[in-house]
C-alpha cells in the first residue's frame, strides 16, 4: 500500500528538491526516499526506477520553462518577445541551476517528453513569429536562439565568467545581437 500522500508527483517534487539542494549527481532513489521519509523500495509504487525519475524529472523542468517563457513573452512581440524570451531563460538557469541541468538536452526525439518540448518549443516559435520566419529558417534561428541562451547560462552558473566587466551588459550585447540577425536585411530602393 503507498503511503498516505506519496504521489509521483509528490516523489518527483523531492527530486527536485535533492537536485536543488544538492546537485543533479546526488539525485538517486535513496536520497528522495529519505527525502519522503519511505523505504527506497517504497519508490517503486510511483516511479519504475531512476531511469524513469530522471525523465519525469526533466519533463517538469521543460514544462515549468515553457510556462515560465509562455508569461514572460505573453502580449509581446519581436524583438521585445525575443528579449523577454531570452532574458527569462537566463533567469530561469540562474535561479534553478540543478534543475536545468537535469533537463535531457534532445526531448523532441523521447516518446516521454516530446509533448513538454513541444511546448517550449511552441513557445520559442510564437515569440519569432513577428518576424516572418517559418519552417527551416524558424527553427535554425531558434537553434541560434537556444545556443547563445544556453552556453551564456551554462557559463555563468558553472562560474566561468571570472572577469570584472559586468555579466548583464555582456548578456544585453548577445541579445542585440541575436535581434539584429533575426530582421530581414532591408530592402533595395
Amino acid at each position: 500500500m503507498p503511503r498516505a500522500g506519496l504521489s509521483t508527483t509528490a516523489v518527483v517534487d523531492a527530486a527536485l528538491a535533492v537536485a536543488d539542494e544538492h546537485g543533479v549527481d546526488a539525485l538517486t532513489l535513496a536520497a528522495v526516499a529519505q527525502r519522503t521519509g519511505v523505504a527506497t523500495p517504497s519508490l517503486y509504487k510511483h516511479v519504475a526506477g531512476l531511469g524513469e525519475l530522471r525523465t519525469l524529472l526533466g519533463a517538469r523542468v521543460i514544462g515549468d520553462m515553457a510556462d515560465h517563457f509562455t508569461r514572460t513573452v505573453l502580449g509581446r512581440s519581436g524583438d521585445d518577445a525575443v528579449a523577454a524570451l531570452m532574458h527569462a531563460y537566463r533567469d530561469y538557469v540562474r535561479q534553478y541551476p540543478a534543475r536545468y541541468a537535469a533537463m535531457p538536452l534532445d526531448p523532441l526525439h523521447d516518446p516521454a517528453l516530446a509533448a513538454a518540448g513541444g511546448k517550449l518549443l511552441d513557445v520559442v516559435l510564437a515569440a519569432l513569429r513577428a518576424y516572418g520566419l517559418a519552417g527551416s529558417d524558424a527553427i535554425h534561428a531558434t537553434r541560434c536562439l537556444r545556443a547563445v541562451a544556453h552556453g551564456f547560462s551554462s557559463l555563468e552558473a558553472g562560474g566561468g565568467f571570472g572577469l570584472p566587466e559586468d555579466l548583464d551588459q555582456t548578456y544585453d550585447q548577445l541579445v542585440s545581437t541575436v535581434i539584429a540577425t533575426l530582421r530581414p536585411p532591408p530592402r533595395p530602393e
